[in-house]
C-alpha cells in the first residue's frame, strides 16, 4: 500500500480532491452567509458540494478496494506457499515409492542368487556419440563400482561398466560389438555367443552367434548368460527374433530383441559382487 501512496497518480488525486474540497468548502461558507433570496450562488455552490461529496465517496471506495485487493494477494501468496510444500512433499513421497519399487524388482533377483551384491544407480545421461546406447551413471568407484561389472534392470542385461570414474562412471551395452558374452537358449540348452553388430543396431538387435547348425533355436526362445564371462550364469539377454546362416562360416546365427528398453532407462542396478566374478570374454573366444 505504501507504493500506492508514493505514486503520481495517488498525488494527482489528492491535488484535485483538495481543490474540490476547497470549493465545496468556499460555496458552503457563501451559500451559508447569503439569503435564501441569493439563490444564484446557492445553485452555483450546490454542485460542487455533491461533486466533493461524490469525490470523497469514490475515493473511499478506492481505499476500501485497495486495502481488500492488498489482503487478497497476502492470502494468494500464503496459498501459492502452501501449494509448493505440498508439491515438494507429493515429489518427495512418489520418488520414495518409485524408490521401493525399485528395490523390490530385485528382491527375486537376489533370492535366487543371495552372492549378489548390489550397487544402485541413476541414468545420468547418454552419450550422444555412441550409436550404442552408452550411457553414464551415478556411480563409481566410491561407491565400489570396477571395471566390468556387469549392469542390469530387473528385465535384463543392460551391459557392464567400461569406464570408472570417482563418482560416474560409463556403461557399455549388449548392443556395443564390445560387449561378448557367453549365452545360451534357455529351452534347447543350445550355446553360443552374444554381441552387438554395427549391422543391427539401429534395429535395436544383438547377435547371438556360433551356434550349430544342429540346434534347436526357435524364434521366440529366451536366451540368457552361461556365466562363461563377465556376467553370472542366469540372466536374460532377449529373445530370438530370427535365424540365418552365418555368410562368413558353416555356422548360424541369430537375432535377439533385447529385454530392456534403452530409451526408457532411468535407474539400473550394478552387480558389484558374485561368485565366479573376474573372468573376460573377448570377442572371438
Amino acid at each position: 500500500m505504501r507504493f500506492f501512496l508514493r505514486s503520481p497518480q495517488f498525488k494527482k488525486t489528492v491535488a484535485i480532491i483538495a481543490v474540490v474540497l476547497a470549493l465545496a468548502i468556499v460555496a458552503g461558507l457563501i451559500g451559508g452567509r447569503m439569503s435564501p433570496q441569493a439563490g444564484i450562488l446557492g445553485a452555483v455552490a450546490a454542485p460542487f458540494q455533491k461533486l466533493g461529496n461524490s469525490v470523497v465517496n469514490a475515493i473511499e471506495t478506492t481505499f476500501n478496494n485497495f486495502q481488500s485487493a492488498a489482503v487478497l494477494n497476502n492470502e494468494k501468496e500464503q496459498l501459492q506457499n502452501e501449494v509448493n510444500k505440498l508439491r515438494e512433499q507429493l515429489t518427495e513421497y512418489e520418488e520414495a515409492v518409485n524408490q521401493n519399487e525399485f528395490y523390490e524388482k530385485y528382491l527375486n533377483i537376489k533370492d535366487l542368487n543371495p552372492d549378489f551384491e548390489f550397487a544402485p544407480a541413476k541414468v545420468l545421461a547418454s552419450d550422444p556419440d555412441d550409436i550404442f546406447h552408452g550411457f553414464t551413471v551415478s556411480v563409481g568407484s566410491f561407491h565400489g563400482i570396477s571395471l566390468y561389472d556387469p549392469v542390469i534392470t530387473d528385465e535384463g542385461v543392460v551391459g557392464y561398466i567400461s569406464e570408472v570414474g570417482i563418482t560416474t562412471s560409463k556403461v557399455t551395452t549388449i548392443l556395443d560389438p564390445e560387449l561378448v558374452v557367453g549365452a545360451f537358449d534357455s529351452r534347447t540348452g543350445d550355446a553360443g555367443v552374444v554381441s552387438g553388430s554395427t549391422e543391427y543396431v539401429n534395429d535395436g538387435y544383438t547377435r547371438f552367434y556360433n551356434l550349430p547348425r544342429t540346434c534347436s533355436v526357435a524364434v521366440g526362445d529366451l536366451v540368457i548368460t552361461s556365466g562363461s564371462g563377465i556376467f553370472p550364469d542366469g540372466l536374460i539377454l532377449g529373445n530370438i527374433n530370427n535365424i540365418a546362416s552365418d555368410p562368413i562360416s558353416s555356422s548360424l546365427f541369430a537375432t535377439i530383441t533385447p529385454t530392456v528398453n534403452f530409451d526408457e532407462l532411468k535407474q539400473v542396478m550394478v552387480i558389484t559382487k558374485f561368485e565366479g566374478q573376474g573372468n573376460y570374454l573377448t570377442d572371438g573366444e
